[in-house]
């Protein structure tokens, strides 16, 4: 296991994009997601993903070298093309001009199109909280989820993400979920190291409680809450997919195959201005004076500082070498 500073993840993680074929612009957003990702101990969004971004690149599955087109139809909704790129630089594209629409009007939806996974879904509800507007975000996935009480694949795991800005340019609220009970990517992870899931997480093929992370991958994830999770995904589907004109669940192939389609995913984000409200801020003190009351409890996101170096497994970190072709100490 290496150290390795979040400064050396994002520059090995840029060189690697660059080499597969990234315009600087572009490897700059996708890596700055991994290093922040890593920084905060999001493995499964993190380096996790370098090598199927490279390898798609390679591919041509994922384009690396195109320009989102940006268009605002309505003085409330921000539309960002990514013509099938990385979800990160569309996003980039279409903030400035979503915020100005949500100071203007209160609120105002951003939606992105013809994307890429876009990964930590948090990672873009944060950057709208440090403009001082609360975000909320919304993604869908590849098929791994059904219905409760069925088999068939349905949904992705369809995250939704929300952040709040404290009105004193830090986050007051912060969480990033799946609407499965565990997202997919702790699957892949248990298999990779020949290790059980809980019970509560997946079911096989036939419907099954399963422990096996095979079986898992072979059957479907189990919706958070039952019913209850499984409306929230199909919420996330219906605004991300339907609103967003990105592919449903059901027709994306997997996301980390190097081959194939695009992933041809949408994201939806609501960015609303609390500052409408004079008393949002002492709101806001209020509500964590309560929820900190008793000792361990905190609200979501609190506490949490990302780290200047984190841990790499020795073998993650020779992949990212070869994948950059740097070394790390040269």
């Amino acid at each position: 296991m290496a150290q390795i500073s979040v400064v050396n993840i994002f520059s090995l993680s840029k060189a690697a994009l660059l080499k597969f074929g990234a315009l600087d612009w572009i490897a700059d957003a996708v890596a700055d997601a991994i290093a922040k990702s890593e920084s905060v101990g999001n493995r499964i969004c993190g380096l996790y993903y370098l090598e199927s971004y490279c390898m798609q690149l390679q591919s041509g599955r994922v384009k690396g070298n195109v320009e989102p087109i940006v268009s605002k139809e309505k003085s409330g909704i921000v539309t960002v093309d990514a013509k099938f790129g990385f979800a990160q630089p569309a996003f980039n594209r279409g903030l400035g001009s979503a915020c100005k629409a949500a100071f203007e009007n209160g609120i105002c939806s951003l939606v992105i199109g013809h994307a890429h996974t876009c990964t930590s879904l948090g990672y873009f509800t944060e950057k709208i909280a440090q403009q001082n507007l609360i975000g909320i975000g919304f993604t869908n996935a590849s098929p791994i989820v059904a219905p409760p009480g069925g088999k068939s694949r349905i949904i992705g795991t369809n995250p939704i993400a929300f952040s709040v800005p404290d009105g004193a340019g830090n986050i007051a609220i912060h969480f990033d979920q799946s609407t499965t009970a565990v997202a997919l990517g702790k699957i892949t992870m248990a298999k990779a190291a020949g290790e059980k899931i809980p019970l509560g997480w997946a079911l096989d093929k036939s419907g099954n409680a399963t422990t096996d992370p095979e079986a898992a991958l072979e059957g479907s994830l189990v919706s958070s809450g039952g019913y209850k999770g499984w409306g929230f995904g199909l919420m996330a589907e219906v605004l991300a997919a339907g609103l967003a004109g990105g592919l449903a669940s059901q027709f994306v192939q997997p996301l980390k195959a190097t081959n194939g389609e695009p992933h041809n995913l949408g994201q939806y984000y609501i960015l609303i201005d609390p500052n409408n409200s004079n008393s949002f801020e002492l709101f806001l003190k209020d509500l964590k004076a309560s929820v900190s009351k008793d000792v361990g409890t905190r609200l979501p996101g609190q506490g949490k500082v990302a780290a200047k170096e984190v841990e790499v497994p020795d073998d993650l970190l020779a992949l990212l070498e070869k994948l950059s072709g740097c070394r790390l100490n040269d």
